[in-house]
């Protein structure tokens, strides 16, 4: 343990172990995930806190290997063991980009797209660009770079392959598979009733495309095509978001839709209406970008759109979740 805290020392971070961890040494080698708690704090006397995983309520999971934004913590964990917790004071030249890891982890831990306001660019070319990340101490710090101390307590360290991969960690060849796939576990967890956790599939789906999409020239044909397929995506996500009346969120998504509309990015209109089709519910025609039927549009309960499935045996015409808040005559359709 002597030779790596003088390791560290040398390429200026400075390691206290606050509490002894469990076992050898892991290897830490490319693909393990490290799942720990982090507390990052001001240097100065005051020891501000900036951000606590735990009072988001999930702790963070770092694959090794990947390419993290914030290189210094993949340096910091792979000296760590299960159990273990430690402080670790950083000099500047490791933290300079911490502001824009921050707002991404703060935009997940407000269930919003971590990858907002971001483009395809290195961290510091987007530091130059934004005036403002839209976090008052994370504009401060930005503007006024500054050490930094991370609380680390680590929980979890797992071998390559003994874990279910998470979408953020995959290649772009394994997102773009991975997405239909996440798709349906979506559906299949909203006909059963769980709609929390299909929210959650929708949202690493959602994610996989817009970080898919975040890599080609905005309006272009394959940043249009990645653009359709998160709409279905985000209608169910607003669906799931609806009926834990969550309303907020699903007026805001549900107007971004809509604007684009507006701008044409989706050429809305031009083509043919395509099905949006509520999972465990019946189908239903609506405009390609999900704007919902026409003013007086009607049908009769319980009568389902051309080529919609037949509700499952034991299930009512509307599906295991009927009713919504939102002035259609059914149930909001999901794709």
């Amino acid at each position: 343990m002597a030779d790596i805290i003088a390791r560290l020392r040398e390429d200026g971070i400075q390691k206290r172990v606050l509490q002894e961890g469990r076992g050898d040494l892991p290897e830490f080698q490319d693909g393990t995930k490290a799942t720990f708690h982090y507390r990052t704090l001001h240097s100065d006397q005051e020891g501000t806190v900036l951000d606590d995983s735990r009072a988001c309520g999930k702790p963070m999971e770092l694959i090794i290997g990947k390419k993290f934004k914030l290189p210094v913590w993949e340096t910091i964990v792979c000296t760590m063991r299960p159990g273990e917790i430690a402080q670790f004071l950083c000099d500047v030249k490791h933290v300079v980009l911490y502001p824009l890891v921050a707002k991404s982890l703060r935009n997940i831990a407000a269930g919003k797209d971590p990858l907002e306001g971001q483009r395809h660019c290195c961290g510091i070319a987007q530091m130059h660009e934004h005036s403002s990340l839209g976090h008052a101490d994370l504009d401060a710090l930005q503007h006024n770079p500054q050490p930094l101390i991370f609380h680390i307590e680590m929980l979890t360290v797992e071998k390559p392959g003994a874990y279910q991969q998470d979408p953020w960690a995959m290649t772009d060849e394994e997102k773009a598979k991975a997405v239909p796939i996440i798709h349906q576990e979506g559906n299949q967890l909203y006909r059963d009733g769980h709609v929390k956790e299909a929210a959650a599939k929708y949202y690493d789906a959602i994610a996989c495309l817009k970080n898919l999409q975040m890599k080609e020239q905005p309006g272009s044909p394959d940043w249009i095509e990645l653009d359709q397929q998160i709409t279905p995506l985000l209608l169910n996500y607003c669906q799931c978001k609806l009926v834990a009346e969550e309303y907020y969120e699903v007026l805001d998504h549900c107007s971004s839709i809509l604007n684009k509309q507006r701008q044409g990015l989706l050429q809305a209109g031009q083509g043919p209406r395509s099905r949006v089709e509520r999972p465990g519910g019946p189908g239903r025609f609506c405009q390609s970008a999900g704007a919902g039927p026409g003013p007086g549009a009607r049908r009769e309960p319980g009568a389902a759109g051309p080529g919609s499935p037949a509700p499952a045996e034991g299930q009512g015409r509307e599906g295991p979740l009927p009713g919504h808040l939102l002035p259609l005559t059914g149930p909001w359709p999901v794709h």
